[in-house]
């Protein structure tokens, strides 16, 4: 493979900005995907489907690309915390999530297209909510309006006052891409972005 072109199949502005860390040049391209989980498919197992859909479903594709898709999915116990769009739907989720753990899956594809090879991997995040005030919680959505969020919460930005400790290998994973696995990855294609 010569020279690849890198794509990140994300319309995220987080994730864009975690990838720009890495000093590689690289577009976007917004995939359409439809997001609804299988019957009976595990969270982790979702976030891997769709991460891998979302690179297969760039369109704009070179012959020689390397093809960056993510998707993360937030389980509180057995429900799925999806983006909630509204502040009425962010409040519920933040009084659900008070005082307890959420896990956020986060799945990481890399498309090699030249040999259209699929590099997949799921890195998973545990974090423990504070027992927040609803005065807190209306404070918080207020401020920053975290309504494209799973889990109504950004711990990047004021969401992490929200926050008591987070479990994980990569503090990048929570924000929606996985670097260190990422530049694991790209090492797998031959590529090290410290060349």
């Amino acid at each position: 493979m010569g020279k690849p072109i890198f794509i990140l199949a994300s319309s995220s502005v987080y994730r864009k900005k975690l990838l720009e860390r890495l000093c590689i040049p690289f577009s976007t391209w917004a995939p359409e995907v439809d997001e609804t989980p299988l019957p009976g498919e595990a969270s982790s197992d979702t976030a891997a489907r769709l991460a891998e859909a979302k690179a297969r479903a760039c369109k704009v594709v070179a012959a020689e690309s390397l093809v960056i898709g993510s998707d993360q999915v937030a389980m509180l116990d057995d429900e799925v915390l999806g983006k909630p769009y509204t502040f009425e739907n962010a409040l519920r989720q933040l009084r659900k999530t008070r005082g307890r753990a959420v896990q956020f899956h986060t799945g990481l594809a890399l498309w090699n297209t030249a040999a259209d090879r699929m590099q997949s991997r799921v890195v998973s995040t545990v974090v423990h909510f504070r027992d927040y005030t609803d005065e807190e919680i209306h404070a918080y959505l207020k401020k920053e309006q975290p309504y494209h969020c799973a889990g109504s919460a950004q711990s990047e930005g004021l969401g992490i006052a929200l926050i008591q400790s987070i479990q994980g290998d990569d503090p990048t994973a929570l924000i929606g891409l996985p670097l260190i696995a990422l530049v694991a990855m790209l090492r797998q294609e031959s590529v090290s972005v410290l060349d």
